[in-house]
């Protein structure tokens, strides 16, 4: 997984659309920088699994003429990247840059001179000077998921230097560099190759990218690119969807992102920018999935609480109640009738929702009389906050405003019920609307990623999640 964080926070990075993206993402230097580090820990692995055939041939050696000679069980004992680097072209992608890398091999030599003279031993191959460049282009696949190839490579090996041992390996040092020169040019073959296989076997990886990211069983968010990615000197832009759908159901919002932009800030390896749009998705989702009502009865009440969802209670703010409904337990039911509105402003999200709350006595059998209906606005503030790799929040009660809508009990003040309805919404719908909040919904993630330092801060239009990244595996 750790092979290069830098590639795989470019699994974003997939052309589809021209739209404005709900969800924007920034790579920093400090990313970079982390990925490398990760990076050239596995090409470091992936250098030792290099395989090099055997090499036969002959060479004339003053004094002893025609001399057969073979190499054969080679292999990698180390590897050295002293020096790396990658960096970022505008407009275009990554370069990946090694210099000084060395490795040593170990491996048998066997030889046949003067026709019928045989001997064998072991050897070591010192070679340094390795440099490596390369770039990397990203597409997408037929999922939405990009693929990463290398497009070009150069590699050198400045030197390789073999030493004999056992027989009579002081003789056949005498004729080493024409071997040096034989095995360099092998191994300088093998480099890009080695690059290119090593870029491939990312894309395992970078189909765990949760395009489509489940929440719960009523929504899942897109991630998937809207835009090609801005590249500069110093970052990484790119613009994700960020749309909640139904689950199953692909129904595009009756309203568009408008444009944000992230502020220049570079502390954190990762700023995601969550803007309005992303969330009044999920309130458009949610509503029209029927997930914002909520029925509440007399057991979901504080037992500490004077008031209770009973006729005798009510009866005293709405004495009709009482006389046409003895002794009756109460219903309330709590739905929206429209999207909730979210706004982001600097340091401040609110959110304001409308709907209907109805009231209903139940009678003996369990059937349902309706009492009243009331037109309920309210507003409350949230606040944000990252849990794992899951966006999260809490809400508190700003006001609450109530209109009679309709009465099946005769005229009623309804000013007499904000106390008792307030109480209602503070005591349970705000608590479990706070344990649906609490669970959050999935950030754009890859494999086993984990955000650490991270900090929110609510701006205009957006939220700013600045972090680091860890990959645990």
């Amino acid at each position: 997984m750790s092979l290069s964080f830098w590639l795989l926070v470019l699994a974003f990075i997939s052309v589809s659309s021209s739209t404005n993206p709900g969800v924007k993402v920034r790579l920093t230097e400090k990313g970079l920088e982390y990925g490398r580090q990760l990076g050239m820990a596995s090409i470091q692995q992936k250098l030792k699994t290099i395989k090099i055939p055997d090499i036969s041939g002959k060479q004339s050696v003053k004094g002893i003429g025609k001399v057969q000679y073979s190499l054969s069980n080679m292999q990698i004992v180390n590897v050295g990247l002293p020096k790396s680097a990658v960096d970022l072209v505008p407009d275009t992608g990554i370069r990946l840059s090694i210099d000084d890398a060395f490795l040593t091999l170990q491996g048998d030599w066997r030889v046949k001179y003067l026709r019928i003279v045989k001997d064998s031993g072991s050897f070591d191959l010192n070679v340094n000077g390795i440099t490596i460049s390369t770039s990397i282009a990203i597409k997408s696949d037929e999922t939405g998921r990009p693929t990463v190839s290398s497009v070009s490579c150069a590699a050198t090996v400045a030197s390789a230097h073999i030493k004999f041992h056992h027989g009579a390996s002081w003789l056949y040092n005498l004729f080493s560099k024409f071997i040096d020169k034989s095995l360099r040019n092998t191994l300088q073959k093998q480099m890009c190759p080695l690059v290119a296989d090593a870029v491939s076997d990312i894309n395992p990886h970078l189909k765990t990218l949760n395009v489509i990211a489940k929440v719960d069983q009523y929504a899942e968010i897109e991630y998937s690119m809207v835009s090609s990615p801005t590249v500069s000197n110093s970052s990484i832009d790119l613009g994700l969807k960020g749309e909640f759908y139904n689950v199953g159901k692909h129904q595009e919002a009756p309203f568009s992102p408008t444009a944000f932009y992230l502020p220049p800030q570079v502390n954190n390896m990762l700023y995601i920018g969550v803007s309005a749009y992303t969330a009044d998705t999920a309130a458009f989702t949610y509503n029209k999935a029927g997930a914002l009502s909520l029925y509440i009865t007399d057991d979901m009440i504080p037992q500490s609480s004077p008031i209770r969802l009973n006729t005798r209670t009510f009866g005293t703010f709405i004495p009709q109640i009482a006389k046409l409904y003895p002794g009756l337990m109460m219903k309330l039911l709590l739905a929206t009738d429209k999207p909730p509105i979210i706004t982001f402003g600097s340091n401040n999200m609110t959110i304001q929702a409308s709907g209907v709350v109805t009231a209903y006595a139940i009678q003996p059998n369990g059937t349902l009389s309706p009492l009243f209906a009331l037109n309920v606005a309210t507003s409350v503030s949230a606040k944000v906050s990252v849990s794992g790799t899951r966006l999260a929040g809490a809400v508190t009660l700003n006001k609450m405003d109530l209109t009679l809508r309709t009465s099946y009990v005769g005229e009623f003040q309804v000013r007499t019920l904000d106390s008792v309805l307030q109480m209602v919404v503070k005591a349970v719908v705000i608590p479990k609307l706070n344990v649906k909040l609490a669970q959050g919904y999935p950030l754009p993630t890859i494999g086993k990623m984990k955000l650490v330092n991270t900090q929110v801060k609510v701006l205009k239009d957006y939220m700013l999640i600045g972090t680091d990244v860890q990959f645990t595996g």
